[in-house]
């Protein structure tokens, strides 16, 4: 292959582990590895701006050739904890729901969910870097993703973790963002990357006594995120519930 493979990872604490795996494995040196919010992700794997993405579920059927090249992804298994609804008023006043720009998956499972598990028709309103997510009537609410989750929910009165609401409709576990491919990665690669990523996995102490001294999440904390929250391995019922998100998502 020419040059370095150019690879695009989630930069939320969910993706800690990889990171941790990819540089402790040496791993890093190889490729080009850069961190961006999920929807930036997609766009770079989309406009072969990267090779590797951590992509947004919802956004793999945008993506010319993907292929799923990892047993891991970003999963859960109930409460996620980031992947919030916030508001200040119940959920039966509201009829205004905020995106969160950074986010493809999360917005579309907050549609799925209304549409099939809620029955409830809203107003949907795509938000930007220079939205004030704090700065909502009593009939909206935004939906927030990642690391400021821990930061902010507390500024909200009511808090749902959409999550939680997707096990509790489908009996399922969910899934994130997948490591997908715009193009075909020889096995020898795959076996490696899929090495370095495993490593990580196996060693949360390890990833969080080193980004808990430095990110925003304190190590307790992020300790308790990343075994209890988040489910990294890529298995049969998580494949079923990416299948059947995509479905609802194409029926919407």
């Amino acid at each position: 292959m020419m040059g370095k493979i150019r690879i695009s990872a989630v930069k939320y604490a969910n993706t800690y582990p990889f990171i941790w795996g990819l540089r402790e494995s040496g791993f890093e040196k190889k490729v080009l590895l850069e961190t961006d919010h999920p929807a930036q992700c997609a766009a770079k794997l989309r406009d072969g701006k990267a090779d590797i993405g951590l992509i947004p579920v919802a956004a793999i059927p945008g993506v010319r050739n993907s292929r799923i090249i990892s047993d891991y992804c970003i999963g859960t298994n109930g409460k996620v904890r980031t992947v919030m609804l916030l508001s200040n008023c119940p959920f039966t006043s509201l009829d205004t729901i905020n995106l969160d720009y950074r986010s493809v998956t999360s917005v579309t499972l907050a549609r799925v969910l209304a549409a099939n598990m809620w029955k409830k028709e809203f107003r949907w309103n795509d938000t930007s870097e220079k939205t004030d997510f704090f700065d909502i009537a009593c009939n909206e609410a935004v939906v927030l993703i990642g690391d400021q989750c821990f930061e902010s929910e507390s500024r909200y009165k009511y808090r749902m973790d959409l999550a939680e609401e997707w096990k509790k409709y489908t009996g399922l576990p969910f899934v994130f963002a997948c490591w997908v491919a715009n193009r075909d990665i020889d096995k020898e690669f795959r076996d490696e990357f899929n090495s370095a990523l495993k490593l990580g996995v196996d060693n949360i102490d390890k990833v969080a006594d080193y980004f808990g001294n430095s990110g925003k999440i304190p190590r307790k904390e992020l300790l308790e995120y990343l075994k209890v929250n988040i489910d990294y391995q890529l298995n049969e019922p998580k494949k079923e519930a990416m299948d059947l998100f995509l479905d609802l998502m194409r029926k919407l």
